[in-house]
């Protein structure tokens, strides 16, 4: 096809999703780098993407409800696109959709549509199972005539960020980030085990770092990890923002977390992730560059909750079960550490 002029692009959520979407970004970028990209993004999300080089960002703020489509309907009065990729299945995002203007309405297959997703668009995906969530928003590309051969997100960190994230991890000591808290509750671990490992990681020369949002959940969940502590981490939950704690994952070689947007933001910066699986299935949801040091329990938690073996459930099944998460043990965990430990030469 010739090169459109005009696309829309339509993620507003969440941390973790938005960042699967820079490098579909990029990939139209290369190909066509006259054309003029606007992406619809919320308003937390906005933070972490919005300075991204070569896009107009429209941000939609959810807590206005109504108010906010109206928002971004007047941000976009007059104007068409030759291209919408729908990339948000939720409601909200499928009635925020009719207001965008444009030749082409571009969703998801069937199978991974919902909330009347396949009313509001006139194109699909490739219908494919099996697929990493990175990967499934790849290929919004190719009903345009493009295939995302490369992952690349290069998103910008302002020198300041750089700055704090030095003055809080001086020096090269080997540093264990510990994100304890996803958003989503029956994703987090026990704060005592998270405790068992940071002490593990003290004992052998790390820094140990506690990271998070100023929530009152993050809050709580570094409040009872600090208790359980017996080597007192450096506690930073609150103090950062979006760009320095993706400063900090440059400077930190690993980060423990569950599924949440912290791991794919550490992802993108390079650093190696200890993701903890089992109401998720890392090979959908996880770190999507390296996994080897992620402990699964995806499966053991498909039997035991759901009586079948993952390979019997639909792709992309949460697990979000009271006590998934306790599938996993401390010693599991210490083991990936210690391996990756020694994988970056660092044991």
């Amino acid at each position: 096809m010739s090169a459109p002029a005009s696309i829309c692009l339509l993620r507003t959520s969440a941390i973790g999703d938005v960042t699967h979407v820079v490098p579909l970004l990029r990939t139209l970028q290369q190909a066509w780098p006259a054309c003029r990209f606007t992406w619809i993004v919320g308003k937390l999300e906005q933070r972490l993407v919005g300075d991204l080089p070569g896009v107009e960002f429209v941000v939609f703020d959810k807590a206005k409800g109504w108010d906010g489509m109206r928002e971004v309907r007047r941000a976009l009065h007059g104007r068409r696109f030759d291209a919408l990729l729908h990339m948000q299945v939720a409601l909200r995002s499928n009635l925020l959709s009719l207001g965008i203007r444009t030749g082409r309405r571009i969703g998801y297959d069937r199978a991974r549509s919902k909330d009347l997703h396949g009313l509001v668009i006139g194109e699909r995906i490739p219908a494919r199972s099996g697929e990493h969530v990175l990967d499934a928003i790849g290929s919004f590309c190719e009903p345009l005539g493009l295939r995302q051969t490369e992952v690349r997100w290069d998103i910008p960190i302002p020198e300041e960020a750089h700055a704090w994230a030095a003055e809080q991890l001086p020096g090269d000591a080997p540093t264990l980030l510990v994100s304890p808290t996803s958003s989503h509750a029956l994703r987090n671990w026990q704060a005592a085990r998270y405790a068992a490992v940071m002490d593990h990681a003290a004992t052998r020369g790390w820094r140990v770092v506690l990271v998070g949002g100023p929530s009152p959940i993050e809050r709580s969940m570094a409040d009872a990890v600090l208790a359980a502590c017996k080597r007192a981490p450096l506690d930073l939950t609150g103090k950062d923002t979006l760009k320095k704690l993706m400063a900090m994952f440059q400077r930190a070689p690993l980060l423990l977390t569950p599924d949440s947007g912290p791991m794919h933001m550490a992802n993108a910066a390079g650093a190696k992730v200890l993701g903890l699986h089992a109401a998720s299935n890392p090979d959908r949801s996880g770190p999507y560059s390296d996994r080897r040091w992620c402990v699964d329990k995806y499966d053991e938690a498909a039997r035991r909750f759901l009586g079948k073996p993952a390979a019997a459930i639909p792709w992309g099944s949460k697990i979000e079960k009271p006590g998934v998460m306790d599938l996993i043990g401390v010693d599991e965990v210490i083991e990936r550490f210690e391996a990756c430990a020694a994988h970056l030469g660092l044991g």
